[in-house]
């Protein structure tokens, strides 16, 4: 796995997302020590720390309540195209074994 790179398919609670900008804004440790840690993004952390962190919170004035909302929201959307594409590579599975399948079926037999 290259460096900063997220793990795919991985999904986070909520609570971990507060818990890492927590640590962020405490100042406990740096963006770079989270993310090789834990193996996830930098873009990613800052887009936590969008939702979470009270920069967020003082430059946008967003209720605790709608962040949480919004939060779920886009962690509805990282589901909803991760079945997409679980959906579409199951299809194409299910294509390639019909065409292995065909191709068995019409390979001719030795007999013993």
């Amino acid at each position: 796995m290259g460096k900063g790179k997220a793990m795919p398919g991985r999904v986070f609670s909520i609570e971990f997302k507060r818990s890492v900008v927590g640590e962020l804004e405490r100042k406990e440790k740096t963006t770079a020590q989270i993310c090789q840690e834990h193996q996830l993004a930098e873009s990613q952390v800052h887009k936590w720390r969008k939702l979470f962190g009270n920069e967020g919170r003082e430059k946008e004035k967003v209720p605790m309540e709608d962040q949480s909302k919004i939060a779920m929201e886009a962690e509805v959307q990282t589901l909803h195209r991760k079945v997409a594409e679980l959906e579409r590579l199951c299809g194409q599975m299910a294509l390639e074994n019909a065409y292995l399948k065909n191709s068995l079926a019409t390979y001719p037999r030795k007999r013993g």
